[in-house]
């Protein structure tokens, strides 16, 4: 009697355990998540109108490779400049994703992209100081901070979008403190 009593509180935790760990998994299914961030660091040498990345900004591209190369996003967007696209440049090699350009400057218009072709998976967007934060508005969500400064680099904004429900963001830094 004892025995059947143990096993059946044992079998009911375990039935109970395995449905804990399956509601999770339902949650993250049912959100778009993107990644944006910032282009690495440039040069800033004074006349040049689309700069490279620095030794730096080459060594913090390959750090959001390693930060996000494991979360397997199906897409990567980046503007028509050098420093993005050097930014991006070591995921897309690590994922064998090639990168679509958008204009910075109509966040809108990225944003019901996202939305309608990515619903459920994970993008990476690279942009710029001024344009992430409009982009992440136009997504549905507060902007986490007034202005991006020109000496940061190191933000990762992951910003979730749930298939019902008030998008969420959190913000994390990546690469070498500066």
């Amino acid at each position: 009697m004892r025995f059947s009593l143990l096993l059946s509180v044992f079998c009911l935790w375990v039935l109970t355990a395995c449905n804990i760990t399956r509601q999770p998994e339902k949650a993250v299914a049912s959100a778009t998540t993107i990644y944006l961030v910032r282009h690495a660091e440039k040069d800033l040498t004074p006349g040049l109108t689309d700069p490279a990345l620095t030794a730096a900004g080459r060594q913090r591209a390959l750090a959001l490779r390693d930060s996000l190369a494991p979360r397997n996003p199906v897409a990567l967007f980046t503007t028509d400049t050098r420093r993005t696209r050097e930014t991006l440049a070591p995921l897309e090699a690590a994922l064998q994703l090639t990168p679509m350009s958008y204009d910075a400057q109509d966040p809108a218009k990225l944003a019901t992209v996202i939305r309608r072709d990515y619903a459920n998976k994970k993008v990476v967007v690279v942009g710029h100081s001024n344009t992430l934060l409009p982009l992440i508005e136009a997504l549905g969500v507060t902007r986490p901070m007034r202005e991006i400064s020109d000496e940061r680099y190191d933000y990762l904004f992951e910003v979730r979008l749930p298939a019902d429900g008030t998008g969420t963001i959190g913000v994390t830094r990546y690469g070498a403190r500066r």
